[in-house]
């Protein structure tokens, strides 16, 4: 529900993307100083889109994280591409992240490529990120690249790890805003249940603790999100493989690695909360759930 407000006051979608493990996640939770999303060292932690609501006195910023494009090789990947077009499309402004430490590749053009295609393009902001990374002579290079592609783009440098930039590229973005109504409360900062947030910090979890190709046969679901009495908050929660071999990987020798598993996240949880959290973890297999559009509904996923 639109909320009344002064004639001056700003509001708008801004889509935040690039490709993946360029930071989306990281700078998201820091300009809402709470996690809000996974964050693994692994690309593709993020599979869908999560609105962060940063309000100010004269200004409501809804950011829009979008999973990084990716290889459409089955449902799930199909799904995570959606889910980009879909904020192309309908956002105020385009914030593009950029991972300045390193060259462009064919996905970083592949994301130029589907900006450029929109019939009607909103103002776009090219945010370079790990700039206490770069190097200043490729970087040169690379920002050139950017300007020659989006020649209308503001340009400007950031590090989402350590903060550097962020408030002068959140001024950029006010000034850009146009002028509209305050769409969420004051207090809110995510469309998203809690639980649905709780699933997503266990699968980045699971990302960073697990090696290879496992991470990515992962999906995770919160069937339980309870507060009790004592002030306990109660997660049930269910990791997803694909394969009776994964299961016995993830689960590990005497239950290791599921154990291991539930204290890190557990740990999350209580960061981001700021509770006890009692967490109960089970494996299943879910046979080729990739390409199982009734599953990926059932996660929260389109299919496609």
């Amino acid at each position: 529900m639109e909320i009344d407000q002064e004639s001056d006051y700003r509001s708008g979608f801004v889509a935040l993307i690039g490709k993946p493990n360029v930071g989306k996640s990281t700078l998201i939770n820091r300009l809402l100083g709470q996690p809000i999303a996974g964050i693994s060292a692994k690309p593709q932690t993020t599979r869908r889109r999560q609105l962060g609501i940063l309000t100010a006195e004269k200004y409501q910023i809804v950011f829009v994280d979008t999973p990084g494009l990716t290889d459409a090789k089955d449902k799930l990947a199909r799904s995570i591409n959606s889910e980009v077009q879909f904020a192309l499309n309908d956002s105020d402004i385009l914030l593009l992240l950029v991972d300045a430490s390193n060259p462009m590749d064919p996905m970083d053009e592949k994301l130029l490529d589907a900006i450029q295609a929109l019939k009607t393009q909103p103002p776009v902001l090219v945010v370079f990120n790990k700039s206490d990374r770069l190097n200043k002579s490729s970087f040169s290079q690379l920002s050139a690249l950017y300007r020659e592609k989006l020649p209308n783009a503001h340009t400007l440098q950031i590090s989402a790890s350590d903060g550097s930039g962020v408030k002068k590229m959140l001024e950029e973005i006010v000034a850009m805003l146009p002028l509209g109504p305050q769409y969420f409360p004051d207090e809110q900062i995510t469309e998203d249940y809690e639980r649905d947030i709780a699933a997503e910090m266990i699968r980045a979890v699971c990302m960073d603790m697990l090696t290879e190709e496992m991470p990515y046969s992962i999906a995770t679901q919160v069937q339980s999100y309870k507060e009790r009495e004592n002030g306990v908050l109660y997660i049930d929660a269910t990791i997803f493989v694909e394969r009776d071999s994964q299961k016995a990987i993830v689960i590990g020798r005497k239950g290791q690695m599921i154990r291991e598993i539930g204290t890190k996240a557990r740990e999350e949880l209580e960061k981001a909360t700021g509770q006890k959290v009692f967490l109960e973890l089970v494996v299943k297999v879910q046979k080729d759930w990739k390409n199982d559009q009734a599953f990926l509904k059932q996660i929260g996923l389109a299919g496609g």
